[in-house]
């Protein structure tokens, strides 16, 4: 199994939902990982991370860029 890590942190989940779909628009897998009280993290393969990177600043308006 390929191990997952951190991409982004997302304000709330509508936020996180558009990262996935930039991503599975791109043919990235993600998963979105939370516990109580605490962000959003959006979560992607480790050898797509720069892949994934790529597609979220290409898609997203550069102040709306979430990074950690």
């Amino acid at each position: 199994m390929t191990a997952m890590v951190h991409l982004a942190v997302a304000g709330d989940i509508s936020e996180a939902e558009e990262m996935q779909e930039i991503l599975s628009a791109a043919g990235i897998e993600s998963e979105l990982q939370s516990a109580l009280d605490e962000p959003l993290v959006v979560l992607v393969p480790e050898e797509k991370l720069d892949d994934a990177k790529d597609a979220i600043e290409a898609l997203t308006e550069p102040d709306e860029i979430v990074r950690d």
